[in-house]
């Protein structure tokens, strides 16, 4: 539907909800959601703010083809400074509620200020309040999502949420929407509990309107999902498999991170797989996944239910976990799994319910577990500080430990704090996997050279959806690179991150990005939204978008400097697989990068490249 031309204000301070118009200039430079909410956070405050401060402000964004007949059109972004890295936070979250601020006639909701106490938005078409959230303080995201929706008597009201982990400012907490879909990443949650707002609850019912050529937009849309229909990984393997497709395939090369990245291969990966949550139970003769499911207007339906063993050890006491519910994506499941050691899928899928209900990422809880369990290993942290043995491959300690950091108890304060500050505080900052403070996904950089180049050079630190070269180095999409080389990559990465950006500020999911490339998303936004929307334009849309924010990192006090691995990943040699004796090669691929972005040897855009940029 291109732009509402709407946003809305909402001063948490003095308790006000303002409207006013979408500045279209803007949307024409940086088309929307993540790249438009980023322009007016970049515009709005001083990027050395303290990201828990009432200075700070957090955006919740929509793009133009949100809500719209658009294959995976339900997207929404949350945009702010993020406490884990003190860098620029995108945290991108799918399900139904991006749509329905669509559907209630706004593209973004902008949050400044602090609540004097805690609060919700209610926002109904156009009618928006503040309203207490008392109540629901101290509530899950599951018991606040049924709160709001018994209390509106409304069922089909769309709610985004905290738990206990964002109310606690936990470093890594998340912001949850429809139970189990989340704006993941960098503390986005932690922004939202420092200022006091619970939860945003939705109900638009004005539909969508105002695309700019129906006829050719229909037609975007159908051809474009003819594309995913027909791709093995986005018409078969995702739908059947889900992202989880992957344990065992990157197990295989070499890249799943094992045991804190010591190792780089996981010999119970076939036990967390997708095929196992395919597998009958031995003790209850079902299958760990019950269904797959889709998120709004999605037609590969890569999403999991799970169901757990209920006579498992982490529910047999509660039954309220005994339901079917969001289940393991692969990152979760590596996270939780292969980067502690931890082949038990019941114990890994317990962990990730309570990572949906408390609004915990568990990628960075998982990884921050890992650097425990190793500092554990070596003696460094004790079994009474940490309150429980806790080595690798135990599911009792990594059940446990979720419990303790979700209800913010003993240990789990620790382990709130993210690795980079946790390993810091205990003499071993080498011992973090991550970058720029945000914890690694689930790819080794030894056995695949493309993506630590992308982890380092990430606006948002650590990330695999910042240019997803996973897809060229492993996949053949939509051309195959030698994992093990390092030419070419700069070029590789910088095209990724591009185009993912553009991904992003359209309002589409990035896994169509298997099947689809930019020529496949440019007719239907073209077709949806005013003005002219070439290929070349909107090239240089996504490439915009990643200077501005390094931009704003630079400004922030971030370098050069922190686009850097950890020492393990280019010093220490892959043990197995087809990288064996391989490390990362960064410092082959970083300056090359550089001039390949039109930066200076130091990692700065040059004043040639900001003019040709409009920045």
């Amino acid at each position: 539907m291109g732009w509402n031309r709407k946003v809305l204000r909402v001063n948490l301070t003095q308790g006000t909800c303002k409207e006013e118009p979408l500045n279209m200039a803007w949307a024409d430079e940086y088309l929307g959601s993540r790249g438009l909410a980023t322009k007016y956070l970049v515009s709005e405050i001083d990027p050395k703010v303290d990201p828990l401060s009432p200075d700070n402000k957090m955006i919740m964004g929509t793009g133009p083809l949100t809500g719209t007949m658009a294959s995976t059109g339900g997207r929404y972004t949350v945009t702010t400074k993020g406490p884990l890295t003190g860098a620029i936070a995108c945290s991108n979250s799918g399900g139904f509620f991006g749509a329905e601020m669509k559907f209630a006639g706004w593209d973004m909701i902008i949050f400044e200020g602090r609540s004097p106490k805690p609060v919700y938005l209610f926002l109904e078409n156009d009618k928006a309040e503040l309203r207490d959230a008392s109540h629901l303080w101290g509530k899950s995201c599951w018991e606040t999502e049924e709160t709001i929706k018994a209390q509106h008597q409304d069922p089909l009201i769309r709610v985004s949420s905290i738990g206990l982990a964002g109310e606690n400012q936990v470093m890594f907490a998340c912001i949850v929407n429809d139970l189990h879909r989340a704006a993941g990443r960098s503390g986005v949650g932690a922004v939202m509990g420092s200022k006091n707002l619970k939860a945003v609850a939705i109900r638009g019912t004005k539909g969508v309107s105002g695309i700019k050529d129906f006829g050719a937009f229909l037609k975007a849309t159908q051809d474009a999902k003819k594309v995913l229909a027909d791709n093995a990984v986005t018409g078969q393997g995702l739908p059947k498999y889900g992202t989880q497709v992957l344990m065992n395939v990157i197990n295989e090369v070499g890249a799943l991170p094992t045991r804190n990245h010591r190792d780089v291969q996981f010999e119970e990966a076939s036990k967390i797989s997708a095929e196992a949550m395919h597998e009958k139970r031995e003790t209850d003769g079902k299958t760990h996944l019950v269904t797959n499911a889709a998120c709004f207007g999605c037609t590969i339906a890569c999403g999991r239910i799970s169901q757990l063993d209920q006579n498992h050890f982490t529910v047999k006491n509660s039954p309220k976990y005994w339901g079917a519910s969001g289940g393991l994506e692969y990152e979760a499941a590596w996270a939780l799994g292969a980067n502690n050691g931890v082949g038990d899928l019941e114990a890994l899928q317990y962990v990730n319910m309570l990572c949906n209900e408390q609004g915990m990422d568990p990628i960075s809880f998982g990884a921050t577990v890992s650097a425990a369990m190793e500092l554990y290993e070596m003696g460094v942290l004790t079994k009474d500080q940490i309150g429980m043995e806790a080595p690798f491959g135990s599911a009792q300690a990594l059940a446990r430990i979720a419990e303790l950091t979700a209800n913010g108890e003993g240990f789990g304060k620790e382990i709130g704090l993210g690795s980079a500050r946790l390993t810091a505080k205990y003499g071993h900052p080498e011992l973090s996997m991550s970058v720029k403070k945000q914890e690694f996904p689930a790819y080794d950089s030894r056995g695949i050279q493309g993506i630590g180049l992308a982890y380092a050079t990430s606006n948002r630190g650590a990330c695999h959806l910042r240019g997803y070269t996973i897809a060229s180095e492993v996949l053949g999409i939509p051309v195959k690179t030698d994992p093990h080389a390092t030419e070419g990559k700069p070029e590789l990465v910088k095209a990724f991150q591009d185009a993912t950006a553009v991904f992003d500020a359209a309002g589409v999911c990035v896994f169509t990005s298997f099947a689809w490339t930019l020529a496949d998303v440019q007719p239907q936004v073209q077709a949806a939204c005013e003005g002219d929307w070439s290929m070349e334009k909107l090239n240089q849309v996504g490439e915009r978008i990643w200077n501005m924010e390094r931009q704003f990192n630079l400004a922030a006090g971030l370098t050069g400097k922190d686009d850097n691995l950890p020492k393990r990943l280019t010093t220490e040699p892959a043990k197995t697989g087809p990288a064996k004796g391989m490390v990362n090669r960064l410092g082959e691929m970083l300056p090359e990068y550089y001039k390949v972005r039109g930066w200076t040897p130091e990692g700065v855009p040059t004043p040639e490249t900001l003019s040709r940029l409009g920045l």
